[in-house]
């Protein structure tokens, strides 16, 4: 295959994918995003540079958001948001972490591709990314031509993207107001 026949194929399942992410999900996220007093996130592997990303962009609208798992990161609190990126939902290492901010009265929020995992069930609030994962024990899921968990990766970082969009135009925050947060000791 060609790399523009690859590249048609992709946009494709990324669009299947995208456009089935549930709209009055996303909404409710973006509304806890903006009310809690900070958010901390949290994801491992490639979901977990999706996380980054998204910290960084809240960083830019002016909220205060730290990465799990940093030397600066600060303790969780009541009020506060722990959003969590992970296909499987089954990670321990964030299943302990989202139990831990669940005890401080901290509210937790998923993005997933199981809506049943033992994270989403914890969770105040899951939204589904239908995508195939290597995790799925034999269920049945979306196909893809992509290796293991990269439709869902690709699919996080473009939700996420997408809800900073849906933050902006609540807050009435351009692109130009965001960069004056960006770093400048570069």
């Amino acid at each position: 295959m060609t790399v523009k026949e690859y590249s048609s194929i992709v946009i494709e399942e990324l669009n299947r994918t995208l456009s089935a992410i549930k709209e009055k999900e996303t909404l409710i996220l973006a509304e806890r995003i903006m009310k809690a007093k900070r958010i901390f996130v949290a994801g491992l592997g490639r979901s977990g540079y999706m996380m980054k990303a998204l910290a960084m962009r809240l960083m830019h609208l002016g909220l205060q958001s730290y990465v799990v798992g940093e030397s600066v990161t600060p303790n969780i609190e009541r009020g506060d948001l722990l959003l969590i990126g992970s296909g499987s939902g089954e990670t321990k290492s964030i299943l302990l972490m989202a139990e831990k901010a669940k005890t401080v009265g901290a509210t937790i929020a998923l993005v997933t591709i199981r809506l049943q995992s033992s994270i989403g069930r914890i969770s105040d609030l899951t939204v589904t990314i239908p995508a195939p994962t290597p995790k799925a024990n034999g269920a049945s899921t979306p196909k893809s031509i992509q290796p293991m968990a990269s439709l869902f990766e690709q699919s996080l970082l473009l939700f996420l993207d997408l809800l900073i969009l849906i933050i902006m135009e609540k807050k009435k925050i351009d692109a130009d107001t965001m960069f004056e947060h960006h770093a400048n000791l570069e």
